[in-house]
C-alpha cells in the first residue's frame, strides 16, 4: 500500500511558540517537489508529544494542503490509550490518509498489552496503520509473534522497523511475506534495510536533503548498488544525528542552515550550543563541501 521515502517532517515554530503554519507549508511544499513519496506529521521522538492535540491536527491539515495527493500519516502517540483512541478518531475526521502509531510511549507494555491498545487505536479510527516499531527507544518490543496477531487485522498494513537490528527485516519477511510494507525507520541502516527487501524509509536528514534521500532510494530500488553504496558513503555522517538523544535539535539544525528555515524548538528542548553546535556545523559544512552530482534515478 505504502512505499518509497516518506519524511517525518519537523513543526515550525514562532517566536512566541506558536505554530508557524506558513513556514511548515513551505517546507513541507519543498519535500513533495522533491519527490518524496508521502508525509508523516508529529513524530513521536521528535516534537509530537510536546504539541496539543489541536495543534498536532493543525500540522496535519498544514501538510494535507501542500501533499498533492500523496499520504499523509499521522503520528499517535499519547501515555494513556484513550487518549491515543480520541486523538486517531479525530485525525480520521481531519482527513489523515493513515496512522503511524506508536505501542506504548510510557509505559512499557507486555505483549497482550501491545496487541490491545494497538488494536483499540486502529478500531477508533479505522484507518490504514502502520506500527511503529522502536524497542530501542520506547522499551515495547514489536516482536514477530505480536505482529502475527495483528496481521489479522487488515488495517495494519505496514511497519517501521526501528529495532536497530537489521535480521528483524528479514523475519517479518520470512513470517508474513509481503503482507506489511517493510518501512526502515533508522537513517543509518537505510542502506542496509533497503539491500535486503524494505520498500520504505521513514526519513529524517530527508528534511535537509531530500533530493539525496530521494535519490539514494531510488537507486536501491533499481539495484544500482554501487552508486548508491557512494551517495551512502557521503550521507552517512549526516545521518549519524539522526540516531541521537538531540536529533530534534541536530535535525532543525541541519534543515536551518540548508534551507533557510528556521530551528526553534519547544521547550524543554532548547538549541544545542557550544561543542555540540560546532560539531553539527562541522558536518553540515563538510557534506556541502563535498555535496555530490546525483545520479539519474528515474
Amino acid at each position: 500500500m505504502w512505499q518509497g521515502v516518506f519524511p517525518a517532517v519537523t513543526a515550525k515554530f514562532n517566536a512566541d511558540d506558536t505554530l508557524d503554519h506558513a513556514e511548515m507549508e513551505r517546507c513541507f511544499a519543498f519535500q513533495i517537489a522533491s519527490g518524496v513519496d508521502g508525509i508523516i506529521v508529529n513524530g513521536s521522538l521528535g516534537e509530537g508529544p510536546m504539541l496539543s492535540h489541536d495543534e498536532r491536527l493543525a500540522v496535519l491539515k498544514t501538510a494535507k494542503s501542500v501533499a498533492g495527493g500523496k499520504p499523509v500519516l499521522m503520528t499517535i502517540a499519547d501515555a494513556a490509550t484513550r487518549d491515543c483512541a480520541s486523538l486517531a478518531k479525530r485525525a480520521a475526521s481531519a482527513g489523515a490518509d493513515g496512522l503511524m502509531i506508536v505501542p506504548s510511549l510510557v509505559y512499557h507494555t507486555n505483549p497482550k498489552e501491545t496487541v490491545g491498545t494497538l488494536s483499540a487505536i486502529a478500531q477508533a479510527a479505522d484507518l490504514p496503520v502502520m506500527i511503529y516499531s522502536n524497542r530501542v527507544a520506547y522499551r515495547v518490543d514489536v516482536t514477530v509473534e505480536i505482529m502475527a496477531e495483528l496481521a489479522k487485522d487488515k488495517r495494519f498494513v505496514a511497519v517501521k522497523e526501528s529495532s536497530d537490528d537489521i535480521r528483524r527485516t528479514i523475519d517479518l519477511q520470512n513470517a508474513f511475506g509481503d503482507r506489511f510494507d517493510i518501512f526502515t525507520g533508522v537513517d543509518n541502516l537505510a542502506y542496509e534495510a533497503l539491500a535486503v527487501g524494505a520498500v520504505g524509509w521513514v526519513a529524517g536528514l530527508v528534511v535537509a536533503f531530500p533530493e539525496e534521500t530521494v535519490a539514494l532510494y531510488r537507486l536501491m530500488k533499481q539495484k544500482r548498488y554501487d552508486e548508491a553504496l557512494v551517495l551512502y558513503r557521503w550521507f552517512r555522517p549526516l545521518l549519524d544525528l539522526d540516531v541521537s538523544s538531540y536529533l530534534v535539535q541536530n535535525l532543525k539544525l541541519v534543515e536551518a542552515i540548508v534551507t533557510g528555515t528556521t530551528e526553534r524548538v519547544r521547550a524543554p528542548r532548547l538549541p544545542l550550543e557550544g561543542a555540540q553546535r560546532a560539531l553539527v556545523e562541522k558536518i553540515v559544512a563538510d557534506a556541502l563541501a563535498n555535496r555530490p552530482a546525483l545520479a539519474k534515478a528515474a
